[in-house]
């Protein structure tokens, strides 16, 4: 089974719609992240988990 790590991003109420997908754009495409769960909040700000897989390496053995 596959391990991800996460970060979580608090966007404020005054980000546009966007602004608010040039920002996970750019977390895509140069982190390497996806969207996990974007929830919009009661005071109108967003709350957005980002996760990317994470790839363990296997040492050789000779």
């Amino acid at each position: 089974m596959p391990e991800y790590e996460f970060v979580d991003v608090r966007l404020p109420r005054g980000v546009s719609r966007k602004e608010t997908t040039r920002l996970l754009t750019d977390h895509a495409e140069y982190g390497h992240w996806e969207l996990y769960r974007l929830t919009l909040l009661r005071d109108g700000s967003r709350k957005v988990r980002l996760r990317r897989r994470i790839i363990r390496q296997v040492r050789a053995t000779w």
